[in-house]
């Protein structure tokens, strides 16, 4: 399925258009994947939908049957709880031609499969916070219905927006720990190695800046590196240096422990909230 292929045969939905739909939308039309008149999206109101129109130079209905009625792709980018009152509503509109991909959290590809009631492709997603700016991550599950080139064109719309990956349904709650709540705890880690650069004497805007690039480059380093990460740590811990005693202070701290019991945490109640 080539770019050409997609300008011309689809046509993209979203039932629900607030940030992270819209950060979808923005990166799709960014990218030139597709046209403008190629994506629509419905909002709950008049006014919000007005906005949403004049924010992304795109149709923006109130009826969620027309977005389903007249798209072949439908994101599903509503709040979980609602999922079920949507999916019996634009149901009549539904038929096998059409692909379901849902970003609704904790939400699997069987109960949107039952909720429909035919043999429809779903495809569920979990993005991150950071696809705002391009710099997304999100987990993509097959479900029972969808075919390995609905997976493909998710890929390859999602990768407008940042990286990707394919996985079972099984591991998307830790995907979810990682990826999906992994922004706040690299914004506390930044923050407080920032309060910690105050406290010794910095300003604090000055630490934000340091600790918060220092994390993006370090980061991009580790994705473009040949090297493993202990590998990396090794490069800069040289031995007898400062960074070797910060490193060592975190092995004592047990942090290896700390970041497994926080996955784990959140992991859980991924599970629990699905």
């Amino acid at each position: 399925m080539n770019e050409t292929e997609i300008k011309s045969g689809f046509k993209l939905g979203f039932i629900g258009c607030g940030k992270m739909a819209s950060a979808i939308i923005k990166g799709v039309l960014d990218s030139k994947f597709l046209k403008h008149d190629d994506i629509s999206a419905s909002e709950i109101n008049n006014e919000l939908a007005a906005w949403k129109k004049m924010e992304l130079n795109i149709e923006v209905f109130t009826d969620n049957n027309i977005i389903a009625k007249n798209s072949n792709i439908i994101f599903l980018a509503t709040k979980p709880h609602f999922i079920k009152d949507v999916l019996k509503e634009i149901k009549g509109e539904l038929t096998k031609n059409k692909l379901i991909v849902s970003i609704a959290a904790g939400v699997s590809t069987k109960t949107i499969e039952d909720a429909i009631g035919k043999d429809i492709a779903v495809i569920r997603v979990m993005p991150n916070a950071p696809a705002m700016i391009m710099e997304g991550m999100s987990g993509i599950v097959k479900g029972k219905f969808a075919s390995d080139a609905n997976v493909e064109f998710v890929q390859e719309l999602l990768s407008k927006i940042g990286k990707c990956i394919v996985l079972e349904e099984d591991k998307i709650d830790v995907l979810t720990a990682i990826s999906g709540s992994g922004p706040a705890f690299f914004y506390q880690i930044i923050n407080e190695m920032a309060l910690a650069g105050e406290k010794l004497g910095l300003d604090y805007e000055k630490s934000i800046i340091l600790a918060a690039q220092t994390a993006i480059g370090s980061a991009k380093l580790m994705l473009q590196s040949d090297l493993s990460p202990e590998e990396l740590v090794k490069s800069v811990a040289t031995k007898g240096g400062c960074t070797e005693v910060g490193i060592d202070f975190m092995n004592n701290q047990n942090t290896e422990k700390l970041f497994f019991e926080l996955i784990k945490h959140t992991a859980e109640k991924a599970k629990a909230l699905g």
